[in-house]
């Protein structure tokens, strides 16, 4: 696709009509090189097509956590916005460095499953995504959002303790093959974890909740991820301006409970409560959780490890964010 046919496409000649540049908003644009689904000349098409309607400067992140500090900066510069281009991962670092601000942030999709972009009624197709943002021009209402906390961690979504976080590690580990099989090598490494660490023996850990189990889940809104196009539901009850966290303890790895708690996971019609071996929490403002068997406990925030251990409190934010979409 062409610069051109890429403007035709998003109608940015309607946009420059209809007055969408006649004040021009300064936007900041975070890219992931390394993201699934990014490359330089479609970074080059989006920041021109959006050059149509605002001030934009690029920059690619280079390492971990740089999206966070360029995210501090663009704040203390004054910024109308950022703009984060890739996966969950990346939009997760630029929330931690916008927390606390008046900066707005926004997301364009880069990854393969794009939870917050979606979340965010967002288009899960660049090309759509980018028109969107174009007509945010003539629409513009940042509104606060709520985060969720691990430590001194944020999150947007999701996080986890136990399995899946085990899961986003051994993934994270091989970016290639997330890149080119996307939720099928979540699937593959999903099951062989399962079989190699939760079998038998998986480690445990006590919450605050007075149950004891084997993995814990935690959201800030819902869905918990999506599986392709399927949401996968694991909890209800939170909300993005909800002003508190849900989730679930699964309290044990049984090999003839794990079939049945994925499936409910992506079924829409059977509900996760109602599996005798997973207990479901809402309107939590706290959690806290440790372990009971002296093994560290793996963390994952957005689809993101974060490291392990020994025992870690979750916390919400209310209005910590703020978004613009």
């Amino acid at each position: 696709m062409s610069a051109t046919d890429f403007n035709r496409d998003l109608g940015l000649e309607t946009f420059l009509t209809d007055g969408g540049a006649e004040s021009r908003k300064r936007l900041l644009m975070i890219v992931n090189p390394y993201a699934s689904t990014v490359s330089d000349r479609l970074r080059n098409l989006v920041v021109s097509a959006l050059r149509g309607v605002y001030e934009v400067d690029a920059v690619d992140t280079e390492r971990r956590d740089h999206a966070t500090e360029l995210c501090r900066e663009a704040a203390q510069e004054g910024y109308d916005a950022v703009v984060a281009f890739g996966g969950d991962g990346t939009v997760n670092e630029a929330a931690n460095g916008l927390v606390g601000t008046s900066t707005p942030l926004t997301c364009l999709p880069g990854g393969r499953a794009n939870v917050y972009c979606r979340m965010l009624g967002i288009p899960n197709e660049v090309v759509a995504a980018t028109e969107h943002l174009l007509s945010l021009a003539n629409n513009w209402n940042p509104r606060p959002v709520d985060l969720g906390k691990v430590g001194e961690r944020h999150f947007l979504f999701s996080a986890g303790v136990g399995l899946d976080a085990n899961v986003v590690e051994r993934v994270d580990a091989h970016p290639k093959l997330k890149s080119r099989l996307g939720q099928y090598y979540y699937a593959w490494v999903a099951s062989a974890t399962y079989w190699r660490r939760y079998l038998i023996h998986p480690p445990r850990m006590s919450t605050s909740l007075g149950v004891d189990g084997v993995t814990v889940l935690v959201q800030n809104a819902v869905p918990y991820t999506y599986f392709g196009n399927r949401s996968v539901q694991m909890a209800a009850g939170a909300a993005l301006d909800s002003g508190d966290l849900a989730g679930l303890v699964l309290k044990r790895t049984n090999p003839f409970d794990i079939p049945t708690v994925a499936l409910r996971a992506l079924s829409t019609h059977m509900q996760m409560s109602g599996h005798r071996q997973v207990h479901e929490f809402t309107a939590q403002k706290s959690l806290q959780i440790r372990s009971l068997d002296e093994r560290e406990l793996p963390i994952q925030v957005d689809g993101d490890y974060i490291g392990s251990a020994l025992e870690c409190d979750f916390s919400v934010v209310p209005g910590g964010l703020t978004i613009v979409a």
